[in-house]
């Protein structure tokens, strides 16, 4: 009889006490702390983040997701009855029809028109989807980006209760391509002085694109992992990032991606020999442990909440018990958690 593979949502728990998730970014990106975690034998060690450059080697190649966020949620009225409704961009669908999420649901049924700031921007219902997202148009004088910009708010975390004070300290500093409903928060660690440090001594740097949704919060909501179904995000791979990540995998080079959505990027683009291949498409990459990585070899990424994917994505590199054996340590040692937390590098 075949033996029934199960992992359950459980076994990736940890206890967090809420004072330790991050509110609010440090004034120096880079001086955020950093756990040394190596895979092999578990052994952590405790450093500040701009030290990563002691654990990178020439011919190394570092893999950065240079997606951008857009200031998605937007506070506006129902036209009819001036009830508050809060809209979150989620994808766009075409030209000015996006899929979004909607905040009171029941208030904007199809046909429901809601108008934001002095009118100049306005919205109206097309369909509700099966999973009760909104397709909505919108209508507006100029260019979208740049209305979305005077009108919208940074999406951030449902964890984070602070307000954000710059707009920019939810972008990495090599943000180009707009259109994530969140940070890839490993980046936000990354000055521009830093890169150039790292360039300078010959490690390579590679720009993927995954932007990156907001199922990336959604919890586990099985109790058997496997049963639990990925949301989908957008990539993109340039010939030239693979070219640069496939030369130095030849050359014997390390491929050191920054952050679990630059991870997924390339494993759902490589061979079983790690060769990267160019393209764009949607991935539903679920990285669990048993999988076996093909284009990374050592990962910068945050510390991510009890039970979610992206704890399961790093206990697949590094072993779930080397894991939360290191999370234990850095609930003890106070790291700060989420995504403006500190940082972990898996080596």
């Amino acid at each position: 009889m075949e033996k029934v593979v199960t992992m359950k949502t459980s076994d990736f728990y940890f206890d967090l006490p809420e004072e330790l998730i991050a509110q609010d970014p440090l004034e120096d990106r880079s001086s955020s702390r950093l756990m040394v975690l190596h895979k092999e034998t578990g052994e952590v060690c405790h450093r500040t983040f701009r030290d990563v450059l002691e654990y990178l080697h020439p011919g190394d190649c570092l893999v950065i997701n240079d997606t951008k966020v857009i200031p998605a949620r937007l506070i506006g009225v129902r036209e009819d009855t001036g009830a508050k409704i809060e809209l979150l961009l989620l994808k766009r669908k075409e030209n000015d029809v996006w899929e979004t999420l909607v905040k009171p649901g029941k208030k904007c049924r199809t046909g429901a028109r809601v108008v934001f700031g002095n009118g100049e921007l306005r919205a109206e219902i097309l369909d509700v989807l099966p999973d009760g997202n909104r397709l909505v148009q919108f209508s507006y004088e100029g260019i979208f980006e740049e209305v979305l910009d005077r009108l919208g708010q940074m999406p951030l975390p449902p964890y984070i209760t602070h307000k954000l004070q710059d707009k920019n300290r939810y972008q990495t500093v090599y943000a180009k391509y707009e259109g994530s409903a969140a940070a890839p928060t490993a980046g936000l660690h990354f000055t521009k002085e830093l890169l150039g440090q790292i360039e300078d001594m010959g490690v390579h740097i590679a720009r993927v694109t995954l932007h990156v949704g907001l199922g990336t919060f959604r919890p586990v909501k099985v109790e058997n992992v496997l049963e639990h179904h990925m949301h989908s995000e957008y990539y993109h791979v340039s010939k030239e990032a693979a070219d640069i990540i496939n030369a130095t995998r030849q050359a014997g080079g390390r491929v050191i991606s920054v952050g679990t959505t630059s991870t997924r990027t390339l494993e759902s683009v490589a061979d079983a020999d790690g060769t990267i291949h160019p393209g764009s498409g949607n991935t539903e990459i679920f990285i669990y442990p048993g999988y076996t990585f093909k284009a990374i070899d050592a990962l910068i990424t945050n510390f991510h909440l009890p039970e979610s994917t992206l704890l399961m994505l790093v206990s697949a590199l590094a072993g779930k018990e080397h894991v939360l054996a290191a999370y234990d340590e850095a609930v003890k040692e106070r790291y700060r958690f989420f995504s403006f937390g500190d940082a972990m590098l898996i080596v």
